[in-house]
């Protein structure tokens, strides 16, 4: 076939681009033990409060005292999970988007039970010292004590989030209606700060409790404020992101193409994705995580979208000049560790995406990398043109596989008769020695990191991110 086009369908040829400097590994390791001290911190302030003691005493005050203990717990990690998901750059890059989100979901499940087990524990502790009834006491609770009415409704709001959060239920529900729904957990972290401020012993007890609580409350509120408004709103003035024109790769699959001002000082890295509204009418207020398609030039930018019926459908209907606004950059699968050597791109689908921004920018050698590249249907194979051009220009081995799915928890389609490993080591001869990049749905990504796991591949040569929701 001939060759008809270059990366990025028009982008200036040149040099890959190494983009922003690695991420020092520290940082991640800061950032645990940063979390880990903070339910030390709640823990010593419990026990200084006289919470050990109050347990060793037995009867209602150590029921009591342990719900304290749950309270606090809850609390923290609550806060923990509003500062996972408040796009801290450092965190960001240290941890990646996926990663982070299985932190929140777990810290958000985790402070729920806890919660649960505060407002149970509490309850019968005090009916306990009161010799009341439980369920009186409770309801004498929420209706006298200060704040616990606003606790109670905040509670709701998370009980809420957390239900919609269980992945039966989150498959029920539009992207749209989830996000909006999942930003509730604000309301519900929000409503629960009176309740500490006027009834949380643990909270007013000392200058230190309210010193300590009083700055992670800040910290959360402020990140949220600085990295989810504060910064997005200065990279839109910026850049000023517009669309500058809509090609159709193929059966639902739109690429935009999008200029601005300024964007060498976008700190964009190929694999990354970025937030996108598009101020093209009424639902603009929604946002999308759409990869980009190309590594970033300085000049353009280039997504792909595939028309999955919750509002991607609208892309292949923008118009040229059309204002975008983002929010990013996000996700670690880039090439920032990257030392040389063979590497190994395996994609599915509307994976295909990041992996070909990567083809752009990672610095291998003539005949280095591989992308095997798996897909339902010829028609469903986008960017060929594109993947030519790699082929010639810097040896890369195109390899397609082509077919419907086959069994559960494997990589390939229908009709294989290799061994998931096997197939992984014909069609790419040097994985074992590989930097490996994967990127598809999820059961499909399981499925080739196994195998190349068991190919040989180290877990820091494996590269993978996932972006469901």
């Amino acid at each position: 076939m001939t060759i008809t086009a270059r990366p990025g369908a028009g982008h200036a040829q040149a040099p890959p681009r190494s983009g922003p400097s690695a991420t020092p590994r520290w940082w991640g390791d800061a950032g645990g033990v940063a979390a880990g001290t903070t339910l030390l911190v709640v823990t010593a302030l419990w026990v200084s409060h006289g919470g050990l003691q109050s347990v060793g005493n037995g009867g209602a005050g150590a029921v009591s005292s342990a719900g304290r203990l749950f309270g606090l717990w809850a609390s923290d990690l609550l806060l923990l999970q509003v500062l996972t998901m408040a796009r801290i750059p450092m965190v960001e890059r240290a941890f990646g988007q996926d990663k982070l989100a299985r932190w929140h979901r777990w810290s958000g499940f985790t402070s729920l039970w806890m919660m649960i087990a505060h407002i149970v524990l509490i309850t019968i502790g005090y009916a306990g010292t009161a010799r009341a009834n439980p369920f009186a006491q409770l309801w004498t609770m929420i209706g006298n004590f200060p704040g616990m009415l606003l606790a109670t409704a905040g509670t709701l709001a998370l009980v809420m989030v957390v239900v919609t959060s269980i992945r039966a239920a989150r498959r029920r529900l539009r992207y749209e209606s989830w996000h909006l729904l999942h930003l509730y957990a604000y309301l519900g972290a929000g409503l629960a700060l009176p309740h500490q401020l006027w009834s949380g012993s643990d909270f007013v007890g000392s200058a230190w409790a309210a010193t300590y609580w009083w700055t992670l409350w800040g910290v959360a509120a402020g990140a949220v404020l600085l990295f989810r408004l504060g910064l997005p709103l200065l990279r839109n003035r910026r850049h000023r992101l517009v669309v500058d024109r809509v090609v159709t790769e193929g059966p639902g699959l739109t690429s935009v193409y999008l200029t601005g001002r300024d964007l060498g000082r976008l700190p964009a890295r190929a694999g990354q994705f970025f937030q996108w509204r598009f101020l093209d009418g009424p639902g603009w207020t929604r946002s999308h995580p759409f990869s980009l398609s190309s590594a970033p030039d300085g000049e353009s930018l280039r997504i792909t979208v595939k028309d999955s019926g919750d509002g991607s459908s609208r892309v292949a209907s923008l118009k040229r000049g059309t204002r975008a606004l983002i929010e990013g950059p996000y996700g670690k699968l880039t090439g920032e560790s990257y030392q040389g050597g063979p590497v190994v791109l395996l994609a599915c689908g509307i994976g295909i995406t990041p992996l070909l921004s990567l083809l752009g920018e990672l610095p291998y050698r003539h005949g280095q990398a591989t992308l095997v590249y798996r897909a339902r249907s010829e028609a469903e194979i986008a960017f060929r043109p594109e993947l030519e051009w790699f082929a010639a220009k810097r040896g890369v081995s195109v390899r397609y596989l082509v077919g419907p799915r086959a069994a559960d928890g494997s990589w390939l389609p229908a009709g294989h008769r290799d061994t998931d490993v096997d197939a992984l080591r014909r069609l790419a001869p040097a994985v074992g020695k590989a930097d490996v990049y994967l990127c598809g749905p999820d059961a499909w990504t399981e499925a080739a990191q196994s195998a190349a796991r068991a190919a040989g591949v180290p877990a820091a040569r494996l590269h993978t991110e996932l972006f469901s929701w």
